[in-house]
């Protein structure tokens, strides 16, 4: 039965969700801001629209600097506003 349980629990871990964005700001201890930026069509005249959104997300080393890309990964709710964690740094800024 315990393997059951944690073969379970590595077929949701692999279900999470990952993004992909930009840190827009580093000012925190251990958590940065990412914007997350998807073009969706208007729902009346078609044309491409860009909606942003800002996640809080956790960095344990405090690695990732404004204007990096990182991959971020949805975990437990860390504080209040802090549901995902740097999963690495894609790109760095020049």
């Amino acid at each position: 039965m315990a393997e059951m349980n944690t073969t379970e629990t590595n077929e949701t871990r692999k279900r999470r969700k990952t993004r992909m964005g930009i840190v827009v700001s580093d000012k925190m201890q251990k958590t940065v801001v990412v914007a997350i930026e998807r073009r969706v069509a208007h729902p009346q005249y078609g044309k491409m629209v860009t909606h942003t959104k800002h996640l809080k997300a956790h960095d344990e080393e405090n690695s990732a600097k404004a204007g990096d890309t990182v991959r971020i990964m949805e975990t437990r709710p860390l504080s209040k506003d802090k549901r995902w964690r740097v999963v690495e740094i894609v790109d760095r800024a020049r």
